[in-house]
C-alpha cells in the first residue's frame, strides 16, 4: 500500500492529530519534518501545499489537503471503514460539534497554554488558562456521561480533542480536578496503534 506523506512538526499537536489517525487507521506514513523555528512552512514551496502557510498537510497520491480537522474527515470518509465519522444526520453533527470546539476552546485554552511555555506565544497566561480550565470543566462534565466525546465509540471527535488537552499540563493547565477527561485520554491512549506526542519538559511537566 501505498504511503501518505505526512509534513509536519512533531511538537505541533494540530500535526500530532493526524500523525495519531494514520496511525490508528494503520496506513503507511512517510513523515516529513517541517521546520518551523527556521521558517520552512513559509517557504514558497510549502506555501503551494498550504498557503495559510501551516502544519499539518497530507499528500495522498497526488491528494493534497492541509488542516488538521479536514484531514481528519477525509481519512475517516476513506479509510475508516464506517468508523470514526458517523454518517447519521445526529451522529455526524455531534462529531462537528467538537470539531469547532477543538478549534476554539481547545485552540484557544489548553493549546495557547502551551504556546506561552513552549513556544515564547505573547499571551497573557492567567487569561488563557483561566479560559482553558472553564473550557475544560464543560468537556469533563460532559464525559461524566458518554465513554468518548460523540458517544460510546471512539470518532474523529476524540482524536482531534487528544493531543492539546493530554498535554496541557505543559502549559501550567493542569488536569488534576478532571477525573472523566483523565479516564478518556487512558482510553484514547489504549486504542490499537495509539501513538503520543513528544512530552516537552514545560509548565507542570517541570516537575511531573
Amino acid at each position: 500500500m501505498h504511503a501518505i506523506k505526512l509534513y509536519n512538526f512533531p511538537r505541533s499537536g494540530h500535526a500530532h492529530r493526524v500523525e495519531l489517525m494514520l496511525s490508528l487507521l494503520q496506513l503507511p506514513t512517510e513523515l516529513i519534518f517541517v521546520d518551523l523555528a527556521k521558517g520552512a512552512h513559509k517557504q514558497a514551496d510549502y506555501l503551494a501545499l498550504n498557503p495559510f502557510g501551516q502544519v499539518p498537510v497530507i499528500d495522498d497520491q497526488g491528494v493534497v489537503l492541509a488542516d488538521s480537522n479536514a484531514i481528519l474527515v477525509y481519512l475517516a470518509q476513506k479509510y475508516g471503514n464506517g468508523r470514526w465519522l458517523p454518517s447519521d444526520p445526529l451522529g455526524a453533527a455531534k462529531v462537528q460539534r467538537w470539531l469547532s470546539v477543538a478549534a476554539g476552546p481547545i485552540a484557544f485554552g489548553p493549546a495557547r497554554a502551551r504556546l506561552i511555555t513552549v513556544f515564547a506565544a505573547p499571551y497573557n497566561p492567567e487569561e488563557v488558562i483561566a479560559y482553558a480550565h472553564t473550557s475544560l470543566k464543560v468537556i469533563d462534565q460532559e464525559l461524566g456521561a458518554t465513554a468518548y466525546l460523540a458517544g460510546s465509540e471512539p470518532t474523529i471527535a476524540d482524536i482531534a480533542a487528544y493531543s492539546y488537552i493530554a498535554h496541557a499540563p505543559e502549559g501550567n493547565v493542569s488536569l488534576d480536578d478532571y477525573a472523566n477527561i483523565r479516564a478518556w485520554l487512558a482510553r484514547i491512549e489504549a486504542l490499537p496503534g495509539f501513538v503520543g506526542m513528544p512530552r516537552t519538559v514545560a509548565g507542570l511537566q517541570k516537575t511531573a
